[in-house]
């Protein structure tokens, strides 16, 4: 842009034009794309952390019923017919993974019984591994905007100042009201950033640890599970 253009756009803003759409309207095309960039990120950023606290709510609730199921007695055989079609949680899918490879085993004449206790633990490991990969899905992005958009929004900034400077200098007034307009601007797309930016950090923080409590629960599951399983092994051998 001119540096002409630029004190053009500038001058016939007052204090009172200084509102938000205002502001972005009179940006600079490199501060717009910023600030339509950051929020871009922001909205994102809320739908992820809105689906990710319903998914985690449903999946904690699920594993509260499925262990109540489990531990309340009632045959692993009728749990496993009753869940193996479709696993709906992750301690459902780790019951099943670890029940098919079982009767996998006892198929038939076939007593595949040495080593069916590895191979049990190995099929839980992997059943966990995919269930936490599903459960970080989309973490990345909040990550990513938490550590990039404040200096996304500086970039933006940077850049405001820069196109102020030009139009203080082709318009030869160093006056408020030729300044305030770009300075607000600019810090306008680093305020962007840091609404981008502050949501996602604290999101990542505490879904990271929700996701790390879930499978910390998995693993925990899994050890009770596989001893079951490893008394009935030593009783059929």
């Amino acid at each position: 842009m001119n540096p002409a253009d630029v004190a053009q756009s500038v001058l016939p803003l007052t204090s009172s034009d200084l509102s938000l759409f205002t502001l972005f309207w009179n940006a600079h095309w490199v501060v717009k794309t910023v600030m339509v960039g950051l929020l871009i990120c922001s909205v994102w950023v809320w739908a992820i952390a809105i689906d990710k606290t319903v998914l985690y709510t449903r999946s904690r609730r699920a594993m509260d019923r499925f262990e109540q199921a489990f531990w309340s007695g009632q045959s692993l055989d009728e749990l496993y017919r009753a869940l193996s079609s479709r696993p709906a949680h992750s301690m459902a899918a780790l019951f099943v993974a670890a029940m098919r490879e079982w009767k996998r085993s006892f198929e038939g004449n076939a007593r595949t019984i040495g080593g069916l206790q590895m191979r049990i633990e190995k099929v839980m490991e992997v059943t966990i591994a995919r269930e936490v990969e599903r459960l970080e899905r989309r973490l990345l992005v909040l990550a990513t905007v938490g550590s990039a958009g404040p200096f996304v929004g500086l970039f933006g900034t940077v850049w405001g100042i820069m196109t102020s400077f030009q139009s203080i200098a082709a318009s030869k007034n160093t006056s408020l009201a030729v300044v305030a307009p770009g300075i607000a601007e600019a810090l306008f797309a680093t305020a962007l950033g840091l609404v981008a930016a502050i949501p996602a950090t604290i999101f990542y923080n505490k879904f990271a640890s929700e996701v790390n409590k879930q499978a910390q629960r998995l693993e925990g599951f899994a050890d009770e599970f596989s001893a079951i399983l490893s008394r009935q092994i030593d009783e059929r051998g």
